[in-house]
């Protein structure tokens, strides 16, 4: 049979019939036969190729997520294992990289913790053990910060090749990685030092945490990352490099070595700041106008009206961090795929003229946030868009009372605009 699988195409759908018969309920065990015997040069690029194929067949995401640590592990073993690309110490794929390996280092301590504890008798106190593994576990969800720039400085620019499966799948299996562990995290906050109380803990979320935690790392070293590097152009790395820092780093510090050449560093704006822009209520220069933006104690995003995001402000305190790889993508593929059905409802009923303005309200990292969304018409009612405005309005919830004296609550901070 070897004939009929010599070239890519086929390849690619030979593993997707392969796949679709897991899916159908065909035993693993079944499924690695039948690959071992059919597909022995599949590389990431066509494991991803393959999700796709099945996305765009109709397979509900939801069935791709929940099928995909499955489909890793019987691809596993014909996977063909290409030599990564080397990349200069502090290129993003290395600090991606180095990040995986300590994340790797504090799930195994983890592990060995969870052997501990399970080698004590039910009875035996294991507090320091559980202070070590609620230690390990705050290490490992800062693993946000690494997903946060996959998601919002990577995938934006594979997209833009048409490369939309590892946004729609790996997005959702990020966050079964989170929340699992703060689920992990909650549990440890209040458990016991009892060993038997930590055995079951260990026996259940925690381990479930770790090997999904693991399991990630393996799709990025294998699939995402080498497939990134042999899609990107230098320009995409520049740019993925030049918006990280807003989303911080996980467990470890980027290396120096790597600087995109200036040419390919994005400016700030492309007409002289002394440029007016003119409004039928008066005119500021681009200077004033990015000023006034980088003051407001809100946060702005603005999607057109072919649901592509064109503009965001760039405050001092932002509290969703914004990359500017997301300019031009589509707004659906900025959120994770269990919210997108909420996006997509808000702007219909914005297109269509139902609704005007939709409000949320949330905790987050301790504060309160107010979310509205404001369908954005032009004087005849047609649609142009919608801006997103967020505010950290922890504070004003507190007020009381008046205020009618000249009181300063801080100090003035002088801050560029960047």
């Amino acid at each position: 049979m070897s004939e009929l699988i010599d070239n890519r195409a086929q390849r690619i759908r030979t593993l997707k019939e392969i796949i679709k018969s897991l899916h159908a309920g065909e035993s693993p065990e079944t499924v690695k036969a039948r690959l071992r015997e059919l597909v022995r040069q599949t590389d990431h690029a066509e494991i991803v190729a393959m999700e796709q194929a099945l996305i765009a067949e109709g397979m509900p995401v939801s069935e791709i997520q929940a099928m995909c640590d499955l489909h890793s592990q019987v691809t596993r073993e014909v996977l063909v294992q290409i030599q990564p690309p080397a990349v200069p110490p502090g290129h993003p794929v290395d600090t991606f990289r180095r990040e995986n390996a300590a994340l790797r280092e504090v799930a195994g301590r983890s592990r060995e913790l969870l052997r501990r504890i399970q080698a004590l008798p039910d009875d035996a106190d294991a507090n320091e053990e559980l202070l070590e593994l609620r230690r390990a576990t705050s290490e490992l969800m800062d693993v946000d910060k690494h997903y946060q720039r996959k998601e919002q400085a990577l995938f934006p620019r594979l997209e833009r090749y048409g490369i939309t499966g590892p946004s729609k799948v790996m997005w959702a299996k990020d966050d079964e990685v989170r929340a699992l562990l703060k689920q992990l995290d909650e549990s440890l906050r209040a458990a016991s030092s009892r060993a038997g109380d930590l055995k079951a803990l260990a026996a259940g979320v925690a381990s479930r945490a770790l090997a999904a935690l693991e399991e990630m790392v393996y799709k990025e070293e294998n699939i995402l990352l080498p497939l990134s590097l042999s899609t990107l152009t230098e320009d995409d790395w520049a740019e993925i490099w030049e918006s990280s820092p807003r989303y911080g780093w996980c467990l470890v510090e980027p290396r120096e070595g790597y600087r995109p050449p200036p040419r390919l560093l994005r400016k700030a704006l492309d007409l002289p700041s002394t440029a007016d822009v003119r409004l039928p209520n008066g005119a500021l220069s681009l200077k004033q106008l990015a000023a006034i933006l980088h003051t407001l104690p809100v946060d702005l995003t603005f999607v057109d009206a072919e649901d592509r995001v064109v503009f965001f402000s760039e405050g001092r305190d932002r509290i969703f961090a914004r990359s500017r790889a997301i300019l031009g993508r589509l707004v659906q593929h900025c959120h994770p795929p269990k919210s997108v059905d909420v996006v997509n409802r808000i702007l219909e009923d914005f297109r269509s003229g139902r609704q005007n303005v939709a409000e949320f309200w949330i905790q987050h990292h301790g504060r309160f946030v107010h979310i509205r969304y404001f369908a954005v018409r032009d004087a005849e009612g047609a649609y142009l868009g919608t801006l997103e405005v967020t505010q950290d309005i922890t504070r004003l919830r507190t007020l009381e009372g008046e205020r009618r004296l000249l009181q300063y609550d801080e100090p003035v901070a002088s801050g560029a605009v960047h």
